[in-house]
């Protein structure tokens, strides 16, 4: 009986305490800022200002800017300034966005 009874207290203060747990992450969530908006246009015409194919160049910067809201620096490379839009790939591996 004193084993249920200790069963029982452990299992009541899990619980507590996960709900506890719980309860801070919801809130962390509510009161993050959205991610600032860019101007997609601009940013990849700039990115693909030397590239020798401007229009597919224009077209997958577009959407590897519009779904991470961000476009690295210069015209090639520069992967870490922007996480999201430098480990998109495609069905065969290579990088999606130029």
């Amino acid at each position: 009986m004193a084993i249920f009874k200790t069963l029982a207290a452990v299992l009541l203060v899990a619980i507590f305490f996960n709900l506890a747990v719980s309860d801070m992450v919801i809130k962390n969530l509510v009161e993050s800022d959205p991610p600032p908006q860019i101007d997609c246009a601009s940013a990849c015409a700039a990115r693909c200002q030397l590239s020798s194919r401007p229009n597919l160049c224009h077209r997958a910067c577009g959407t590897c800017c519009a779904r991470c809201s961000c476009v690295p620096p210069g015209t090639s490379g520069n992967y870490d300034a922007c996480p999201c839009y430098g480990n998109m790939t495609t069905h065969h591996g290579q990088h999606k966005c130029p």
